[in-house]
C-alpha cells in the first residue's frame, strides 16, 4: 500500500511536470518500462532514484522530504512478515487494514477479531481448525496476528472504527460464561475509546436487508489521490474487493443497518444488561 502510495505520487509529479515515461527513461538511462513499474507498485525505488526523479521534475524541497519518508516505510518489513507462513491473503488483508484511515464492520455471529479477547479468540480459531485441521503451531501463530492487529485501535495508530454486531454476538456461547462474560467487558471498555464506535443491532429490529459480516476499508488520500475502498468478507476463502459498485453496495448496507441500531450509549447499556442477566456469576 505505501508502495502504491509513493507510485502514484511519483506518477502525479511526473504528469504535472509535462514528461512521458518514455522521456523520463531516456533522460535518466533507464528503459520506459521502468519508470511504469515504479509508478504502478510492481517495483521498488530507491532513495537515489527517487531523488534523480524529483530533481527532473524540478519538485519542491518539502515533497522530497515527504516522498524519501513514504520511500523509507515503503522498504521497510510490515509486522506482518515476522510470522512466516502466514497466508498471502491474510497478508495482504493485514496490509490494507494497516494503512486504512477507517474500517466499518458488520458481525452477526462472533465479535469481530479487532475486539476479540484473547481467550474468546483462542476458542474461535481452534474451533474452526476443529472443521479445517491446523496443528498447535498454526493456531497459536494466527491468535498472536490477531492480537498483533488490535494494536491499531491504540494510540499513536488510533484506527477509525465504527462497528455494528447483531445481539445474537452478544448471546452466542463461545468458550464458557466467563469467557462471554469478559469478552462483553472488554466491549464496554473498547466502546469508550475516542475513535471507536460501537452499536448493536437488536434482535427485534428489522433484519430484512442483513448480509454476511464484511469490512469496509477506507483510505485517507495521498498527494490529491483517493485510494479506492475494499470490502472484506470473512467467508472461506477470505476475500478482498475493490469494485466500486461491491463497496458501494455494503457501504448502503452499513448505513442501513445503522438506522436500525441502537446508539453508542444505549448499545453499551444493553451489553451490560446482557452481562448480568445471561453471563453474570
Amino acid at each position: 500500500m505505501r508502495r502504491r502510495r509513493l507510485g502514484v505520487a511519483l506518477r502525479r509529479m511526473r504528469e504535472d511536470s509535462g514528461l512521458s515515461t518514455e522521456t523520463v527513461g531516456r533522460r535518466l538511462r533507464w528503459s520506459a518500462s521502468k519508470v511504469s513499474r515504479i509508478e504502478t507498485a510492481r517495483i521498488g525505488v530507491r532513495e537515489a532514484d527517487i531523488k534523480r526523479m524529483l530533481r527532473l521534475y524540478q519538485a519542491e524541497d518539502h515533497a522530497l522530504t515527504e516522498l524519501l519518508a513514504l520511500a523509507r516505510e515503503a522498504a521497510r518489513p510490515g509486522w506482518w512478515t515476522r510470522f512466516p507462513g502466514l497466508p498471502q491473503d491474510q497478508a495482504a488483508y493485514c496490509a490494507l487494514e494497516d494503512e486504512a484511515d477507517l474500517a466499518l464492520a458488520y458481525e452477526a455471529q462472533v465479535v469481530p477479531g479487532l475486539l476479540q479477547t484473547e481467550d474468546y479468540a483462542r476458542c474461535v480459531i481452534r474451533g474452526w481448525a476443529e472443521i479445517v485441521p491446523a496443528p498447535p503451531a498454526i493456531i497459536e501463530r494466527d491468535l498472536q496476528v490477531r492480537m498483533k492487529r488490535q494494536e491499531l485501535l491504540q494510540e499513536p495508530r488510533s484506527l477509525r472504527l465504527s462497528v455494528i454486531l447483531d445481539e445474537a454476538v452478544l448471546l452466542h456461547l463461545v468458550g464458557d460464561a466467563t469467557i462471554m462474560r469478559r469478552q462483553l467487558e472488554r466491549l464496554m471498555e473498547l466502546a469508550d475509546l475516542p475513535n471507536m464506535e460501537l452499536r448493536i443491532l437488536p434482535l427485534r429490529a428489522d433484519h430484512s436487508a442483513v448480509l454476511h459480516a464484511f469490512t469496509l476499508l477506507e483510505f485517507a488520500p495521498a498527494f490529491e489521490i483517493v485510494f479506492p475502498t475494499v470490502v472484506h468478507s470473512e467467508i472461506h476463502p477470505m476475500s478482498l474487493v475493490q469494485d466500486e459498485t461491491v463497496t458501494y453496495e455494503h457501504r448502503r448496507v452499513f448505513d442501513w443497518l445503522s438506522r436500525r441500531s441502537l446508539g453508542p450509549a444505549e448499545s453499551v447499556r444493553l451489553i451490560e444488561r446482557t452481562v448480568e442477566r445471561v453471563w453474570g456469576a
